[in-house]
């Protein structure tokens, strides 16, 4: 019989919890972590998952495609049907595009956060 386990949290190493947990705070509306602090940020998902922000000294960004520094984790989000509008206002919030993109970009983009790690946007 297969272990019965539940993800409880998801961590991503960066150079500043804070300023990555506001990131995807404003991106998602998850409400933050009462105990964060400047080397540890979380912020809670309705289900009871948590989203973890850690501090790294000599933190190196992911070079996604490039697998010199690999992309150590990778995060799809669901957005609704205007990849446009959600992509345009993920770049306001300090998103960035790499110019290599995968996938047919009227179904999915790939945008990395600011500390570099590579995220999809899938279309509903």
């Amino acid at each position: 019989m297969p272990l019965q386990m539940k993800l409880g949290a998801i961590t991503l190493d960066c150079p500043d919890p804070p300023a990555l947990a506001a990131f995807y705070q404003q991106a998602t509306g998850l409400e933050p972590h009462p105990k964060s602090d400047a080397d540890f940020a979380g912020l809670n998902g309705e289900d009871g998952l948590l989203i973890g922000f850690q501090k790294v000294d000599d933190y190196r960004a992911p070079s996604w495609p490039d697998p010199t520094v690999p992309q150590q984790l990778h995060i799809c989000f669901n957005v609704g049907d205007d990849l446009d509008d959600a992509e345009a206002q993920l770049l306001d919030l300090g998103a960035g595009k790499p110019d290599h993109q995968p996938h047919d970009e009227a179904r999915a983009r790939v945008l990395t956060d600011p500390a570099g790690h590579p995220f999809c946007l899938v279309k509903r």
